[in-house]
């Protein structure tokens, strides 16, 4: 099963309603960083996990539980309104405060001081991949190993059918060595944006999908695919070496360069296009 949990880790899905405003990456969902990650903001969702060796430069505010795993380190405050778990080596610059029990492991920093209003344990929690076993577990409903890599499979996979699977059950996830900066959103694979999203930052990955209604402060660039939902802005360039898709009312008020384009007829291109091998104009049906 940890298999098919670390294949699931390295995909970036941004959950609708998705948004990074005021330093501060933030969804009603749950967050799951992968290990290695730099992020140069605060974090704020329901339950948030953080895989090892991963930096976060802001605060980290959950409604559910926080689990940090070993020699991560947040340079803000870490607020859980239920549980925390840090493991081994980790640092906290500012203050953490716990409504619920604090597991705590050897040698961890918090240098401002912490608040928890339940029980404190000082051992070293079980690592995150199988927390997040067990979390998964716990969230879909799902008892058998099969069952849940099916899942997983179907959710992440390339199948064209992966819109209608429940993605109401998915986390805002960020895959592992992702680096996360104001300037810049670089996943080291494909990237999946929720509809509604608001996002600052130019987008790097392999492949990039934009749902519908979202809006972009960057500019978008991919390896393999861009396929850009109806009604979204994009505030910059478009730039891939395969085949780029631009869905109606679509928005780029930059230039498009890419192998192919599928351009809607009712979508509007504020720069120039080049596409070696041709524009393919999409008529409204």
């Amino acid at each position: 099963m940890e298999h098919g949990v670390s294949e699931w880790l390295m995909q970036c899905a941004l959950p609708d309603d998705t948004e990074l405003q005021e330093h501060t990456l933030k969804t009603g969902r749950s967050i799951v960083i992968g290990d290695r990650c730099k992020i140069d903001y605060g974090l704020q969702g329901d339950d948030i996990i953080v895989c090892e060796f991963s930096s976060i430069n802001g605060n980290i505010l959950a409604d559910g539980d926080v689990r940090i795993d070993n020699f991560c380190e947040v340079t803000g405050d870490v607020v859980s309104r239920q549980d925390a778990y840090l493991g081994e080596g980790v640092t906290i610059k500012g203050r953490l405060i716990v409504s619920g029990d604090l597991d705590i492991g050897d040698n961890v920093i918090i240098e401002k001081g912490f608040e928890a209003k339940g029980w404190i344990s000082i051992r070293n929690p079980m690592p995150v991949i199988a927390y997040i076993v067990l979390y998964l577990v716990a969230l879909l409903g799902i008892e058998k190993e099969e069952d849940l890599n099916t899942f997983l499979k179907d959710l992440f996979g390339d199948d064209e059918d992966q819109a209608e699977q429940p993605e109401a059950e998915s986390p805002l996830l960020i895959p592992a060595s992702s680096v996360l900066t104001m300037e810049t959103f670089s996943v080291p694979n494909a990237m999946t944006i929720g509809a509604k999203c608001r996002l600052h930052g130019n987008i790097r990955a392999d492949s990039v999908q934009v749902m519908e209604g979202t809006t972009i402060f960057g500019s978008l660039k991919a390896k393999d695919s861009v396929r850009i939902g109806a009604r979204t802005e994009v505030h910059g360039n478009v730039a891939c070496e395969g085949a780029v898709h631009v869905g109606t009312e679509v928005h780029v008020l930059g230039d498009i360069r890419c192998n192919s384009l599928n351009l809607h007829e009712n979508a509007r291109i504020d720069g120039t296009i080049r596409a070696p091998e041709g524009v393919r104009i999409e008529r409204a049906s």
